[in-house]
């Protein structure tokens, strides 16, 4: 890293095209050269959302430790934090010279979380490539005892005596217990003020599944099964099959990573989500107007009806951007996102199995019941069962 005479913005994330559409992410300076200690830590990560996550983050801290005059042999655990400190952490010590263009914001806790994830990898790769700052390797390479969770997540926990930590992580909030759900009647508001037959589709899938943005847009017509026993033998009723595809034009891809397979034009594997009579509905009145009309015969399932690129894939921000538009034209509070689709249908299906964690788990493709249970496991305030245990306590019921 011992560049002279660096000014803000000479790295950069780079990325590259791959042969089958996929793309990898690495960190170049402005001769086009690879930065080798990035690359060296980016490399493995090939193929997955975090390589470019991690890219991003990394390409941050490096102009950092440039303004800084620090290097992989001289960096210290003290600068690290202050670094943590300069992005968002806000620790109680000098940050430095300043280096990121305003009106960047500070990171959030997500994002500090996967910057100290990402610096904690890089330096433990680079210093024991190079054989160098053995005081920071050690300080980075602490452990702590297992907990419960982690003992229930091992298939042999019982023997686990202790795990990997970052020092430089900052400690989580306690978990939001009542995620944001959508506002009071907010689908039936929606739907009045959808403009097209796409949109309509896409207010019907979000409301009857636990869909994300990047699995909607990233669906082709050969990922949906609409018709009771599809070939695939993997459910019987209607049902969408979300496939993780680096090579998607809109560049849209689904966040978990089951393996999937075509065979014979069927296609098997993904994530399962059940479709609904009325998505079914939404589905042919979209596809016999304006996709008949517009589409290009790329084979995705979501396309853009206007501008110069009309019949292309259509993007996940594309269909973030519509929502918050038709909330507002709504006159719904807040900004209206996928994730509450998401947050409210799982909170729903709580509701009407009486709190059957395992079903909820299932409907959203959440990584596990307990996860469930611990987010949307509250009791609801208002219903007759609470205030019934209430006035036991209280005395009053009798």
């Amino acid at each position: 890293m011992a560049r002279s005479r660096v000014v803000l913005g000479d790295l950069r994330v780079q990325v590259l095209e791959r042969a089958g559409g996929g793309r990898s992410y690495t960190v170049v300076w402005p001769d086009c050269t690879v930065d080798a200690e990035a690359d060296s830590y980016l490399r493995p990560f090939e193929g997955s959302g975090s390589q470019k996550t991690y890219a991003y983050s990394l390409v941050d801290h490096l102009r950092w430790r440039i303004r800084e005059g620090l290097s992989t042999e001289t960096i210290t655990m003290r600068d690290l934090h202050r670094y943590m400190g300069a992005v968002g952490a806000q620790v109680p010590m000098p940050y430095g010279q300043p280096w990121r263009v305003p009106p960047q914001r500070p990171y959030g806790a997500s994002a500090l979380q996967v910057a100290a994830a990402c610096l904690k990898g890089f330096y433990l790769n680079a210093c024991a490539s190079k054989g160098v700052n053995g005081e920071l390797r050690e300080a980075l390479a602490v452990t702590r005892l297992p907990t419960r969770v982690d003992r229930d997540r091992a298939l042999l926990g019982h023997v686990k005596t202790s795990m990997t930590a970052n020092p430089l992580a900052p400690k989580r909030p306690p978990r939001r217990r009542h995620p944001k759900m959508l506002p009071e009647g907010a689908k039936v508001d929606l739907r009045g003020v959808m403009n097209t037959a796409r949109d309509e589709m896409v207010l019907q899938w979000l409301s009857d599944t636990s869909l994300r943005p990047g699995g909607l847009a990233g669906l082709h017509l050969m990922d949906l099964h609409l018709r009771e026993n599809a070939a695939c033998g993997e459910c019987k009723g209607p049902h969408l099959h979300v496939c993780h595809r680096w090579g998607n034009p809109n560049r849209a891809a689904a966040k978990i990573k089951p393996e999937w397979k075509v065979a014979d034009g069927v296609i098997t594997g993904g994530e399962i989500y059940r479709a609904s009579p009325a998505m079914i509905s939404s589905y042919f009145k979209y596809m016999t107007t304006e996709y008949a009309k517009y589409a290009t015969g790329h084979g995705m399932l979501l396309i853009q009806l206007t501008g110069p690129n009309r019949g292309e894939p259509w993007s996940a921000d594309a269909a973030r951007g519509m929502l918050r538009r038709a909330g507002r034209r709504a006159g719904l509070p807040g900004r209206i996102t996928p994730k509450a689709f998401r947050h409210q249908i799982t909170n729903d299906v709580l509701d009407v199995t009486n709190g059957d964690s395992m079903v909820a788990k299932a409907v959203g493709n959440w990584a596990s019941a307990r996860m469930v249970d611990e987010v949307y496991g509250h009791p609801d305030l208002h219903s007759p069962e609470f205030t019934a245990a209430l006035q036991a306590v209280w005395g009053e019921d009798e």
